[in-house]
């Protein structure tokens, strides 16, 4: 019997989107290794990757499958986009929300650490819908979404009283005590 690891010649791209359809860390772990653990090599391989006809890449697929495993692996990836759009303009989020429709606990878990991680919930995909308008009678996951866009909200605020001066009008930079 054949070691399922083994991969008979099929390049680092094929690899990865098996890995992220099976949830099989080991493959995922076997290429890490390949590329000599160089993470800007990984990072730039999981980018790059991608299925021809959806455009998906290993995160949408691994997402939308809810493979947490390889999820995690990838999240802890230095230089990985967490918000790339397949072809119908969704990103990992939009289809973890999918996931969490028929499956609620694992789904909102997937979710959660996306939004964690820096997963942007206001992203529209091609039929102008945030993650949250995928959202199937699940109230724990809308108020997640919901408090996700609402902290990003509070954060473009408090960045733009902060560019402020105290007369109101934009500074050209940092006053001295904040940049100490």
């Amino acid at each position: 019997m054949s070691d399922p690891t083994e991969t008979s010649g099929a390049s680092h791209s094929e690899q990865i989107l098996e890995a992220s359809r099976r949830n099989n860390t080991e493959l995922l772990l076997q290429i890490k290794s390949d590329l000599n653990n160089d993470q800007m090599k990984l990072s730039q391989l999981i980018n790059s990757t991608k299925e021809i006809i959806t455009n998906n890449t290993p995160l949408h697929l691994a997402c939308h499958l809810g493979n947490w495993e390889f999820i995690d692996i990838v999240l802890d990836i230095e230089g990985v986009e967490i918000d790339p759009k397949n072809r119908a303009g969704e990103t990992p989020l939009h289809l973890a929300v999918k996931y969490a429709n028929d499956e609620p606990d694992h789904g909102y878990y997937v979710v959660d650490n996306l939004l964690d991680a820096g997963s942007d919930p206001r992203i529209l995909d091609s039929y102008k819908l945030k993650p949250i308008n995928y959202v199937k009678d699940n109230a724990n996951l809308t108020e997640l979404l919901e408090g996700a866009e609402y902290a990003i909200s509070m954060e473009g605020q408090g960045l733009q009283e902060t560019q402020e001066g105290d007369d109101g009008e934009e500074s050209d930079g940092p006053s001295d005590s904040e940049s100490e």
